[in-house]
């Protein structure tokens, strides 16, 4: 099984409220998208806010978005 390279143009980002992101991902591979609300704002930083975010990072935040 080939694992492909995660990426933060992978995600979408749009504020929704005072503390809360409304997060879409969307799969380079399947092309389907899952979204959700979160206010995990340390995450948030560490993805959308950074010059070049961590890989695991931005694992994090794929699982949130698709088990939430």
């Amino acid at each position: 099984m080939k694992t492909t390279k995660i990426s933060i143009s992978d995600f979408s980002f749009s504020f929704s409220g005072y503390g809360h992101y409304k997060v879409t991902y969307t799969s380079p591979v399947t092309g389907k998208s899952w979204s959700t609300v979160t206010n995990d704002m340390p995450l948030i930083d560490d993805t959308k806010n950074a010059d070049k975010p961590k890989i695991k990072d931005l694992r994090s935040l794929k699982y949130i978005v698709k088990n939430s």
